[in-house]
């Protein structure tokens, strides 16, 4: 009874605990530290019938998503607060944990119950924050989407709208008309008190005026030949850094002229005269300016007129049409953008517009059409006079003409959308594909602008450009030019800070979730700890172990050791200091180490077997070793997979550490250098056999590397097919001696042999004829004897006889 009165209060005094657990989480999800929740809930709420309603302008849906954007980064925060207590929490519970139910379990005792009660308590007030965040993050992702996917619905049924055709006849008066009235209200007349109040406007801005004038048209006429002044004077006598400078020069070419254009149109400004458009009009001059310079640099870069500058190996003439080619585009761009602001500005429809500019349309397509038909032809020439396949395979070409053949794509496709009255559709191909073109010829500008000054910084000048360096800024700066693409191409600014946004919350695996703060910690640390281990291993081999009694091959063993140890510890800690939660993935990880055991078994084997010979050291650096299959030579290096043998041909063989392992191996040099060599010796049949064995007797006690103890020995083996057979064995001090000591030894047995009348046997073989009369030559066959021929012999003068002899 007694047992059950106390398991009934148990019960009871959890039920209050869940209720407390409610009642503080409840109170807690009002606020969240840091964000203002009664804000979030009027924002939220007006997004909402925002999106609801369809009425509602791009402008207020961007602004809305800017807000909601900005509070989903706070409820992301948010989602982390108290998340090591949490964790503390949870592990507690787990250690006490689950509390028993029914009738048969056993009841607790009340010190168990209460301190679960407790942790329960903790654990819901603090995890009552992260949970509302969780909820407001979910909402406000969830607007975020939903904003996103209406503009860009709307963005795609601008591109599918269709207006007037341009290749109307009706249409071109109308058109004509609304052009030239848009342009006469640029001057509107004023009435004449306005008049003088302009006169007085201009009178007291006169000196401003008048300055900014002259000084824009001394920077526009006079900038390109300061800019070569200033280059000159900072260039270095020797030309290095040369390239650097010419792009300094480039720049400033850009910079006068640009500042000389905004001056003039502040001058025209300042005037008073020219109105709300014309004030609109000028206020373009430096924007378009700015474009046709920065064009044309890009142009002159890319496709200079010195062979060696140009970024792009076209033909000179070819390079000579494209500069061509981009300064008409540029121009007339300008008069299109021009034209189109000023009937816009007078409120003009869509027929004006795609009327004045569709020969501009169909200018530019055509220029572009060009480029695009020398881009796709770029390496033809080299192809056909050096290796195609070299010129081919390059990534620059393919990039090159890929680029071409989307250029006369976009070409083609624009001015016969705009024909057929899908004037935004036109401008998504053609504007978009030479913002691309610009983009991309800047890239390799700054690209060989960087390989010039890592060349004038080391002082490899021009070789420097194919230096691997270089290539790699080259890959950042494309990187950093994909988000100028993707506007040009009509991606919102709110599309890219999304995919910031994205990429900085990072992926889930499981539970955990990496972000690029936990790369970044973890490639630190790994680092640095790859970096302790490197230097923990040159003082130990450099400082400490030299001065101990361990051998070489030790020394290395330990060194070894070191390395394998220390760079797992490093990747131990990165994982750890990333804060990187593995459990999650030990079941993936199980099932993928199947698969990866049975396919890597062999690089395992190596693996493990490189670690038993590091141990173990049945070889070491230094050993003279025989391996399977004949392999012979000294032990260079003991790597993780393999160890490297450096033969006496001085050539290299790479051995499994697996071999070596479970192989036979042959270790001439093991702990000592001793080591046994045998010479044979073969004297001629009626040789005094004693005399012989005496006399390499003091031929081998005279060699200087033979062993006193063990004595040298001599030993008469046998009689041969052609002589008796001797043989000298004899122990060495170093067995690396050997080759040296035989080679030794046969000069003194050919020297003493030679003295005492020993003869040194060559091989003789005996041959018997069954049928010998077989070999008789039958007697020749008679025969006639030639008549002699009788040539006479006539006198020669001695003018004849002169030139028979020539």
């Amino acid at each position: 009874m007694i047992l059950r009165v106390k398991f009934a209060l148990t019960h009871l005094a959890a039920l209050v605990g869940l209720l407390l657990v409610l009642f503080v989480g409840a109170l807690s999800a009002e606020e969240l530290p840091g964000v203002d929740m009664a804000e979030w809930q009027s924002l939220s709420s007006r997004a909402e019938d925002a999106v609801d309603a369809e009425d509602t302008s791009d402008d207020v849906l961007e602004e809305l998503r800017g807000q909601l954007a900005t509070y989903r980064e706070q409820f992301n925060e948010a989602r982390g607060v108290n998340a090591t207590r949490i964790v503390s929490l949870r592990d507690q519970l787990a250690v006490l944990g689950i509390s028993p139910t029914g009738d048969d379990a056993a009841p607790e005792a009340a010190e168990v119950v209460a301190k679960r009660k407790e942790i329960e308590t903790q654990l819901a007030t603090l995890s009552a924050p992260v949970q509302v965040a969780d909820s407001a993050y979910a909402r406000a992702d969830g607007l975020v989407g939903e904003i996103d996917k209406i503009l860009r619905n709307r963005q795609a049924k601008e591109l599918l709208v269709v207006v007037e055709t341009p290749l109307n006849p009706v249409h071109w008066p109308v058109a004509y008309e609304g052009l030239r009235t848009a342009v006469s209200k640029l001057w509107n007349p004023v009435s004449s008190e306005q008049m003088e109040r302009r006169d007085e406007l201009l009178l007291s801005n006169l000196p401003k005026i008048l300055f900014a004038t002259l000084g824009g048209l001394i920077l526009i006429f006079r900038g390109r030949r300061w800019s070569k002044m200033i280059v000159g004077q900072l260039s270095t006598a020797d030309g290095r850094g040369y390239g650097v400078w010419r792009f300094v020069v480039s720049l400033l070419r850009i910079v006068f002229p640009l500042a000389g254009l905004w001056l003039l149109a502040y001058a025209a400004r300042t005037t008073g005269y020219l109105g709300d458009r014309g004030d609109a009009l000028v206020t373009l001059i430096p924007t378009l300016g700015g474009a046709m310079l920065g064009f044309r640099w890009v142009s002159e870069q890319v496709f200079a007129r010195e062979d060696d500058a140009a970024l792009i190996a076209l033909s000179a003439q070819d390079r000579g049409e494209m500069r061509f080619l981009v300064s008409g585009i540029t121009l007339f761009i300008i008069i299109n953008t021009l034209l189109v602001r000023i009937v816009t500005l007078d409120g003009a429809g869509s027929l004006a517009i795609t009327v004045v500019s569709f020969p501009f349309t169909v200018l530019i397509s055509y220029a572009l059409y060009r480029m695009g038909r020398i881009l796709r032809h770029f390496g033809a020439e080299v192809a056909v006079q050096e290796d195609d396949e070299v010129t081919r395979a390059s990534t620059l070409g393919r990039l090159v003409r890929s680029l071409g053949s989307a250029t006369i794509l976009a070409a083609i496709s624009a001015p016969l959308l705009q024909a057929a009255g899908m004037y935004n559709a036109s401008e998504f191909f053609l504007s978009p594909t030479v913002l691309s073109l610009v983009i991309l010829g800047l890239v390799l500008a700054l690209q060989r602008f960087s390989a010039d000054v890592y060349g004038a910084i080391t002082g490899q000048g021009a070789a420097a450009r194919e230096a691997l360096l270089p290539i790699f800024f080259g890959l950042i700066l494309l990187l950093l030019a994909l988000p100028m693409l993707a506007l040009a191409w009509g991606a919102r600014v709110s599309d890219l800070t999304e995919v910031w946004a994205a990429f900085r919350r990072g992926f889930a695996i499981g539970d955990s979730r990496i972000s690029p703060t936990d790369f970044i910690t973890f490639a630190l640390i790994f680092t640095f700890g790859y970096l302790a281990t490197r230097l923990a291993q040159g003082a130990l081999k450099t400082n400490v172990l030299p001065k101990t009694k361990i051998d070489k091959g030790g020394q290395n063993a330990i060194v070894s050791g070191l390395g394998y140890v220390g760079i797992f510890l490093a990747a131990l800690a990165a994982i750890t200091g990333a804060g990187i939660d593995l459990s999650s993935l030990a079941i993936v990880a199980g099932a993928l180490s199947v698969g990866i055991g049975f396919g890597l078994q062999n690089i395992v084997s190596n693996f493990v077997s490189g670690i038993i010979l590091l141990i173990e050291r049945p070889i070491s650096e230094g050993d003279w070793i025989e391996v399977s299959g004949g392999q012979m030579g000294y032990v260079r290096d003991i790597s993780v997979r393999s160890t490297r043998i450096e033969t006496f041909d001085r050539t290299d063989v790479i051995v499994p550490n697996a071999d070596l392992v479970s192989g036979t191996v042959t270790n001439y040099t093991r702990g000592n250098t001793l080591g046994r060599v045998i010479i044979p010796v073969g004297v001629a049949y009626g040789t005094d056999t004693k005399r012989v064995d005496g006399i390499l007797r003091e031929i081998a006690e005279a060699q200087p590397m033979a062993l006193a103890n063990p004595a040298p020995n001599v030993l008469f083996i046998g009689f041969g097919a052609s002589s008796m057979d001797f043989e000298i064995r004899m122990f060495l001090r170093d067995v690396n001696w050997m080759m040296a000591v035989k080679s030794d030894v046969n000069h003194a047995i050919a020297e003493r042999f030679a003295k005492e009348g020993i003869e040194i046997p060559f091989a003789q073989q005996d041959i018997w004829l069954r049928n010998p009369e077989a070999l008789q030559a039958a007697p020749p066959p008679k025969s006639r004897a030639p008549k002699a021929k009788v040539i006479k012999e006539t006198p020669h003068d001695d003018a004849s006889k002169g030139e028979g002899d020539r």
